[in-house]
């Protein structure tokens, strides 16, 4: 539940990189984290919100907690790997 807002808002922030080199004039690399962080951004919210999901809606038994714990697991991906993308920015 942290990370999923901080994703959100230091990954829309992360169009501020190219003010110094306007949206044309961009580095390749710049562009392509860019569209990395948006396209994770929201195909990846669909993940994260089915993996939270399924580690709900899964049986509340010591059988199935291996796989809630996978699934509460695999719903902290999106959010890191945007994060991840948002601090590493190659300069424009």
């Amino acid at each position: 539940m942290v990370l999923g807002p901080a994703a959100l808002l230091f990954g829309g922030l992360s169009a501020m990189a190219t003010d110094s080199c306007g949206p044309d004039n961009c580095s390749q690399a710049l562009t392509t984290s860019l569209t990395l962080i948006y396209g994770t951004l929201f195909f990846g919210s669909f993940l994260t919100f089915g993996a939270w999901l399924t580690a709900w809606l899964l049986p509340w038994t010591p059988r199935w907690s291996v796989w809630r714990a996978w699934a509460a697991a695999v719903s902290l991906l999106p959010p890191l790997f945007v994060l991840t993308l948002v601090f590493t920015l190659p300069e424009g």
